[in-house]
C-alpha cells in the first residue's frame, strides 16, 4: 500500500475516538506487519517533533510506514509547529493518523492537513434526534451481522443517548453468532447490557404526550445513568419556562416562536415549545409553574422526600396535566 495521506480524527468521545483510529489504523496498514510499518504515539512522554521525525523516516521492511499521534490536544499552538512543518512537505511514503481528543481543532492544523489534501474525520455522534438516528442507521447497515427491523429497533432503544456503546456491542454479536449472522430482537437482547441513557427530550416528550408511564420509565432509565435529581427538575423547569414566555405572546408559527425564545439555528424544539404551549392552554401552564415552584421547595427539604421521589411525583403531575 503507498502511502502520502493524512487523517485528522476529532471527537470528545474516548470510546468513539479510539475505533475511529483503530479503522483507520488497520485500513492503512493492511496485510503488512504491523511491527514493521507502524509507530505510534500517545500519553504525556512523546513531543510533535518525536512525531515529525519519525513522519520523515522512510520505511525500511515495508512500502510504507504508518504513523499515528494520539491526545493532540494537550499540545498549545506554538508545540504544533513541527507537525505543521512536515505538513508543508510530507514524506510520501508515510501515512499520518492524528487524533484531536478533545476541543476546537487550532485552524492552522486543519489548514495545513487541508492543504495536503487530508481526510478529516468526526468520530462523535451528530446532535439532533434526526442526525443521531441516521448516524445509527448507516453503522447498523455496515455491522459484521445482520439485524432485522426488530432487532435494530431494540438496540436503539436499548441504547438510548449511550451510542458509543454500538461498537461493543456489534463486536460481541459477531463473536458470540459469527460474522454475517442473521439477528432477530431475542437473539441480541441478552448481548446489550445495562440500559443506556436517553436525551433529555425524551423525558419531556413523554411529559408533552400526557403519558404518565412512559415519564416514570424514562426517569428510571435516567437514574441508572447517575442523572442528578436536579439536573432533570432543571430540564422539565426550561422546557415549561419556554411554554410560558410563548403564551400570551401571539406566536404563530416556530419562527415566531424561536424569535420570542432567542433560539438560533434549527427551530425544531421552538415548535415543540409552540404545540406544547397550544395543547396545555393559559391555565395548564399556570398550574405547571406551581407544581414547579412546589417541587422546588420539597426538594429543599419541606416534604422530606427523597429528591427523586420528588422529581418523580413532579413529572408525573406534569404528564397528568398534559392530557
Amino acid at each position: 500500500m503507498a502511502g502520502g495521506t493524512v487523517r485528522l480524527i476529532s471527537g470528545s468521545d474516548e470510546i468513539l475516538s479510539a475505533e475511529a483510529v483503530r479503522t483507520a489504523v488497520a485500513d492503512l496498514v493492511g496485510d503488512a506487519q504491523r511491527a514493521d510499518v507502524l509507530d505510534e504515539y500517545s500519553g504525556d512522554e512523546y513531543t510533535l517533533s518525536d512525531v515529525a521525525i519519525a513522519a520523515s523516516t522512510p520505511p525500511m521492511l515495508a512500502t510504507h510506514r504508518v504513523v499515528v499521534a494520539r491526545g493532540l490536544s494537550r499540545f498549545g499552538a506554538a508545540e504544533l509547529a513541527p507537525l505543521i512543518a512536515w505538513l508543508d512537505d510530507p514524506c510520501p511514503t508515510t501515512d499520518l493518523v492524528l487524533e484531536w481528543d478533545s476541543g476546537r481543532v487550532p485552524r492552522p492544523l486543519v489548514e495545513a492537513v487541508e492543504a495536503t489534501g487530508g481526510q478529516r474525520v468526526a468520530s462523535d455522534v451528530p446532535g439532533g434526534a434526526r442526525n443521531r438516528r441516521t448516524w445509527l442507521e448507516e453503522r447498523l447497515a455496515e455491522a459484521p451481522v445482520q439485524l432485522d427491523a426488530r432487532a435494530r429497533a431494540a438496540i436503539s432503544e436499548h441504547l438510548g443517548n449511550e451510542l458509543s456503546r454500538l461498537g461493543a456491542v456489534l463486536e460481541t454479536l459477531e463473536a458470540v453468532f459469527g460474522t454475517g449472522a442473521r439477528l432477530v430482537a431475542d437473539d441480541a437482547l441478552p448481548y446489550l447490557g445495562a440500559e443506556g441513557d436517553v436525551p433529555p427530550w425524551e423525558l419531556t416528550d413523554a411529559i408533552d404526550r400526557g403519558n404518565v408511564g412512559a415519564t416514570l420509565a424514562v426517569l428510571q432509565r435516567m437514574w441508572g445513568a447517575g442523572r442528578h435529581p436536579l439536573a432533570v427538575t432543571a430540564t422539565v423547569s426550561n422546557h415549561i419556562t419556554r411554554m410560558a414566555r410563548l403564551d400570551g405572546a401571539d406566536a404563530v408559527n416556530e419562527k415566531e416562536a424561536a424569535a420570542v425564545l432567542g433560539l438560533r439555528g434549527s427551530t425544531f424544539p421552538a415548535r415543540k415549545a409552540l404545540d406544547a404551549c397550544r395543547r396545555r392552554g393559559s391555565d395548564g401552564i399556570a398550574r405547571a409553574v406551581e407544581q414547579l415552584a412546589t417541587a422546588d421547595v420539597d426538594m429543599r427539604g419541606r416534604s422530606g422526600l427523597d429528591a427523586r421521589c420528588v422529581a418523580e411525583i413532579l413529572c408525573a403531575r406534569l404528564a397528568a396535566g398534559a392530557r
